[in-house]
C-alpha cells in the first residue's frame, strides 16, 4: 500500500506480472496477511516499507521474495529504470527467494533464508 497503483502498468509493460494490494486486500491489513499472501500465490512483494524485510530475517523463511526500495522518491517516472533492470538482472534468484534491496545508484541482493 505504500507504493503507487501506477506501478502496475510499468511492471506489466516490462513482462512482469503485477497486482497493487488494494484490489487484492484491505488497505490496513497487516505485513503478514501481505506476505503469507504472497507465500501462497509465489508473488514478490514490491514495497517501500523496511517491515518485510525484518519479517523475513526474523521467520528465517525461503519466501517470498521481497523486492524493497530505499529512495525518497519512489514514483515509477524516477525509479522504474533500476527496478526493472534490478528484476530482469537477478529473475532467477529473486524467483527463488531474496530480499532485494533498489535505489537510484545500486541494488543488494540477500538469498533467504537470511
Amino acid at each position: 500500500m505504500n507504493l503507487s497503483p501506477e506501478w502496475v502498468p510499468v511492471l506489466l509493460e516490462h513482462g512482469f506480472d503485477a497486482v497493487h494490494w488494494s484490489s487484492l486486500g484491505a488497505a490496513n491489513a497487516p505485513d503478514s496477511e501481505i506476505i503469507g499472501y504472497a507465500f501462497q500465490n509465489q508473488c514478490v512483494v514490491f514495497t517501500h516499507d523496511l517491515d518485510f524485510g525484518i519479517i523475513l530475517a526474523h521467520s528465517k523463511a525461503g519466501g517470498p521474495s521481497v523486492l524493497q526500495v530505499r529512495t525518497n522518491d519512489v514514483s515509477p517516472k524516477h525509479l522504474s529504470a533500476a527496478v526493472v533492470t534490478t528484476l530482469n538482472k537477478y529473475r532467477e534468484v529473486i524467483e527463488a527467494g531474496a530480499l532485494v534491496t533498489v535505489d537510484e545508484f545500486k541494488s543488494r541482493i540477500r538469498i533467504l533464508p537470511i
